[in-house]
């Protein structure tokens, strides 16, 4: 199956719930899942779980990421650290089909505390659909990478 059919999954403690009824809901949708973990609702610290997403995500194993915690900014900090990583902090569908339009964000990062899980939903299934517009935006996303 192609690459971007394949989908790397990971949370922390905060987002584990949510972790669990995306991976099935992504199944429902035609994609296959990655999941990094976390595996239970004992604390943990999410750059654990962002960093294997990111990793194989960058490296082309995996075509998008989904990544999901309390704020979802520190696993949004933590997969932004890696040079091939575009991960979009998303609290509603518009946010999230823009990160791909326009972003080209090739993960998408979900604040479980401050959603429904309709909501989530929502988002991943508008970022999964959406494509990048290239264009006037292909210019400007090359020059966010520092090296």
């Amino acid at each position: 199956m192609e690459t971007s059919r394949n989908i790397a999954i990971g949370a922390d403690h905060a987002g584990y719930e949510y972790k669990e009824i995306l991976k099935n809901y992504i199944h429902e949708l035609g994609y296959n899942s990655k999941d990094f973990g976390t595996y239970d609702s004992n604390s943990v610290d999410y750059p654990d779980f962002a960093h294997p997403v990111a990793e194989a995500v960058e490296s082309k194993v995996q075509g998008f990421g989904i990544l999901i915690c309390g704020s979802a900014n520190g696993v949004a900090i933590t997969a932004n650290k890696h040079q091939g990583i575009r991960a979009a902090l998303c609290w509603n569908r518009e946010v999230a089909i823009l990160a791909r339009q326009h972003n080209n964000a090739n993960i998408v990062c979900i604040p479980s505390r401050f959603i429904t899980v309709e909501e989530a939903k929502d988002i991943v299934k508008a970022f999964l659909s959406t494509s990048f517009e290239g264009g006037r935006h292909e210019n400007r996303v090359n020059k966010i990478s520092c090296n």
